[in-house]
């Protein structure tokens, strides 16, 4: 699943086409995604005009001039195609997975003139409207914790919210309740950076005696993410840019994928591990991060 770096990098892709422009025709081609479309939501959205497109977590949200808010998810193997007068660029997948027709559910009409595509193989994704002043409302949006990219997001926002949790460190870090957006693989990278164990109890960076621990998690998580979206995502499978560009930050990874691998950090002669968590993979080393 497409984590918050990709979903920023589509997101800025998606921007200079969308933000300004209006819908002129919403071409629904099936009757819905992972849910059914809301009722109406072709009528709904021909028309508007998009204000804004931003980043809430790994969702996406285009800011209606009519008050709504259109909230889009990337599921799976979602992706948005653009295409533009006699410039039309699909993309290509590390993982081949050719664009079908069939899998072109979503088709916007814009302003501009462009053309954006929703297509979706597994149909994981989905799009919801918010009504006008209840966004941070909807289901989909209730309960999410800060953005770690964010100026919320800070060592002593560590220590607030892992006070007394004695859940593993990672399982903390991919509550969304707390922290919303982060993603497996870039808390495996994290972790690594900041020579903390996935396993430690979250507690364990809290207190007084924990400062440079927070501080040195904070950091991690902010830069790993700012390196990740400025190397324009990972790709995994079925992700890819909106132009068609491949991201490269798969190339830097440290540990994760790594299995088996010597530890990357300098002068450890440690060996990178893999061992699941909640049914999640985890990537560390054992002899560094302790």
């Amino acid at each position: 699943m497409p984590e918050l770096p990709e979903v920023e990098t589509v997101r800025r892709g998606l921007e200079p086409v969308m933000t300004g422009q209006r819908f002129c025709t919403v071409r629904l081609n099936r009757p819905g995604l992972r849910f059914l479309f809301p009722e109406r939501f072709a009528e709904r959205l021909t028309g508007e005009t998009v204000l804004a497109l931003r980043r809430r977590a790994k969702f996406l949200v285009a800011d209606l001039a009519g008050g709504a808010h259109l909230i889009m998810h990337l599921g799976m193997s979602g992706r948005f195609i653009i295409e533009r007068e006699t410039m039309v660029r699909p993309g290509t997948f590390v993982h081949e997975t050719p664009r079908l027709p069939a899998h072109d559910h979503v088709v916007f009409d814009l302003t501009g003139p462009a053309r954006i595509i929703y297509n979706d193989v597994r149909r994981f994704g989905f799009m919801v409207l918010a009504e006008a002043g209840a966004l941070d409302q909807h289901p989909q949006m209730v309960g999410l914790g800060i953005e770690p990219l964010g100026n919320d997001f800070h060592a002593d926002a560590l220590d607030r919210l892992f006070s007394g949790k004695s859940t593993p460190l990672k399982a903390a870090l991919l509550d969304q309740r707390l922290i919303a957006g982060l993603g497996n693989i870039y808390v495996s990278e994290a972790l690594h950076r900041a020579r903390l164990s996935p396993l430690a109890e979250a507690r364990s960076i809290c207190g007084p005696a924990a400062a440079a621990a927070r501080d040195q998690l904070a950091g991690a998580i902010r830069d790993v993410l700012n390196e990740a979206v400025a190397a324009g995502g990972s790709t995994l499978r079925d992700y890819v840019q909106t132009d068609g560009a491949l991201g490269y930050f798969q190339h830097r990874f440290r540990v994760y994928d790594r299995a088996g691998q010597p530890c990357p950090t300098p002068d450890c002669r440690g060996t990178v591990e893999k061992i699941v968590q909640a049914g999640r993979s985890t990537f560390y080393c054992a002899a560094c991060q302790s």
